[in-house]
């Protein structure tokens, strides 16, 4: 890669839900949580094509707007701008504490990159996606506990082209579903201006731990070996081989139907063909990659087929 600058920050934000919505909440993680306590965190990065955007319209439009509706989803999903708890004994479970004015980190920048060749299907370099996506923040470590924040956000423009949203997590704050539940709240509100839309449909978080045992607990969190992160523990840096390249691999559904039918009339009781056959093909591209290029293949499935 070239070494000249390609971002630039334009504003970093902290954004903390409205004032006197949430109070002080405690999310106890359980043994479903605890292995993931060492993994490194989730990034996800969307583009939009916005056409003839400039930065004008980013800094007194597209900021102000994102600001706002992110602080009310941040109502919501309290959980997001709270802060991460591991604590050195085992007789104290991690937990997600949000306080009174906690916040997320939201970085608004801009990128001269190619936005068409970030966005396309071909095989690009790797390495220009990293930039994109921001890093969770620095750990709190005392004696008592090793506090991490668990989320973080970076909007970048690509003048008169488009603009990209990064979100890091860490990997205990959510699932897929509720990630996608988050985005979901959060474009809803930014459409409409508020969350009355949002809440119409009934899809609010659920933040219940109704399932306990106490065995699993300690057994997990004996394999996270709490008693020795705070030592151990350093925020993870988005990096990685810079020989690789990513690409999108497109099956139309013609060619899918096609492939069902013939499938299901050989195999009549096979269920979720389509699933099937999709894994199959993503298993072979990446054998082929391995025998052909002496490299590893890492895919990506959608969530939807």
């Amino acid at each position: 890669m070239a070494s000249f600058q390609i971002l630039t920050v334009l504003e970093e934000s902290q954004v903390s839900p409205p004032v006197a919505t949430v109070g002080d909440r405690l999310l106890s993680l359980t043994f479903f949580d605890f292995m993931w306590l060492r993994l490194p965190p989730i990034h996800l990065l969307f583009f939009y094509e916005l056409s003839n955007i400039t930065q004008t319209q980013f800094t007194e439009t597209i900021i102000p707007n994102l600001k706002h509706s992110l602080s009310i989803t941040l109502q919501h999903f309290f959980p997001f701008a709270g802060n991460l708890f591991v604590y050195p004994t085992s007789t104290q479970k991690p937990e997600i504490r949000y306080v009174e004015g906690d916040s997320v980190t939201v970085t608004f920048a801009e990128c001269n990159l190619d936005f068409n060749e970030l966005t396309g299907n071909h095989p690009r370099d790797c390495e220009m996606f990293y930039r994109l996506v921001p890093l969770l923040g620095q750990a709190d470590k005392t004696s008592d506990s090793t506090k991490i924040p668990v989320f973080s956000v970076q909007v970048t423009l690509f003048p008169n082209n488009g603009i990209s949203i990064g979100m890091t997590n860490h990997h205990c704050l959510c699932d897929a579903s509720m990630n996608i539940l988050f985005l979901k709240a959060w474009t809803s509100i930014a459409r409409f201006g508020s969350d009355k839309a949002f809440l119409a449909n009934g899809t609010l978080p659920f933040y219940g731990r109704v399932l306990k045992n106490a065995k699993l607990d300690e057994n997990y969190l004996k394999f996270a070996n709490d008693e020795s992160f705070k030592e151990e523990y350093q925020p993870s840096k988005l990096c990685g081989p810079s020989d690789k390249v990513r690409a999108t691999f497109i099956l139309p559904w013609l060619v899918i139907n096609r492939m069902k039918t013939l499938v299901s009339t050989q195999l009549p009781t096979l269920a979720y063909v389509s699933i099937i056959f999709y894994g199959g093909m993503c298993v072979y591209l990446e054998l082929h990659s391995k025998h052909t290029q002496g490299g590893a293949a890492s895919i990506s499935f959608p969530h939807r087929l």
